[in-house]
């Protein structure tokens, strides 16, 4: 089963991003907005919430820095105590190296996972590219069961040098 895709090419960022404004406006779905480049105030324009990524980040972080300061103190304290000349055996100002690294390294790799997975962009996922998108071209892609000579003409009086049908999968 496919569905047409409408899609309007642009040659500024300014086009796009009036044009973004008013195919929402308008009450059409946005199936997505291809851009070379992040485009600011685009969240915006497309009415995206704010990304729950830097909250995967937060913990990831956290569950870092907890793991390093358990085993640091378990390994000091507990496990193994070294009377090392006089220092006490749990101390913080030494873990603070190990810890900041783990959590650096937590936060990192889990978030980059976590984005990687979001967006489906795992190994053998398949993606069409359109055309000059990557190079100097922006592109809007009205999704599926709006009225899309309606919003072809909406694309076309903000300024699309171009339109097209394209199938996609649904």
């Amino acid at each position: 089963m496919s569905a047409s895709v409408l899609i309007g090419y642009f040659d500024s960022e300014e086009k796009v991003l009036d044009a973004t404004r008013a195919v929402r406006e308008a009450g059409h779905a946005l199936h997505d907005v291809y851009t070379p480049y992040a485009v600011h105030g685009m969240d915006d324009a497309m009415g995206l919430k704010p990304s729950r990524l830097t909250w995967v980040c937060f913990g990831a972080g956290l569950t870092g820095a907890t793991l390093a300061m358990s085993l640091q103190l378990y390994t000091s304290v507990v496990s193994w105590p070294l009377n090392v000349g006089g220092k006490p055996f749990n101390s913080f100002p030494a873990f603070i190296p190990v810890s900041f690294e783990l959590t650096v390294l937590f936060a990192a790799l889990t978030t980059v996972a976590a984005f990687l997975l979001r967006a489906k962009l795992f190994p053998g996922s398949k993606r069409a590219a359109l055309p000059r998108v990557t190079d100097d071209r922006f592109a809007i892609a009205v999704a599926p069961g709006t009225e899309l000579a309606a919003a072809e003409e909406v694309l076309r009086r903000h300024g699309a040098v171009e339109t097209a049908r394209v199938e996609v999968a649904s």
